[in-house]
């Protein structure tokens, strides 16, 4: 799928297969599984446009460098944010040996 109005009609598609009562469990869960991958990628679009749209609000000379630059700031952002869950940090390490 090419653009963002076919993947909406494609997810729109998928729910109304899902909520019909005489679907397999089989397809209902193959049908929800592609609803998930097209949701996250629209997300991914919507987020996209979004740092084009700042991007533009904040500076509408902006080159076409600085919006790649602004998105890859954004990308390392959000890893930096990541969560970090220490669940093999070095003070929780047993040490020993198995009797």
């Amino acid at each position: 799928m090419t653009n963002f109005e076919e993947k909406l009609k494609r997810l729109e598609e998928l729910s109304a297969s899902i909520k019909k009562s005489d679907i397999s469990l089989e397809d209902a869960l193959k049908d929800f599984e592609e609803g998930i991958k097209l949701a996250k990628s629209m997300e991914k679009s919507l987020d996209e446009m979004e740092s084009k749209i700042q991007i533009l609000m904040n500076n509408p000379e902006v080159s076409e460098e600085d919006e790649k630059s602004a998105q890859r700031k954004k990308q390392k952002s959000k890893s930096e944010n990541a969560p970090v869950l220490g669940l093999f940090d070095e003070s929780s390490e047993i040490t020993g040996t198995r009797a």
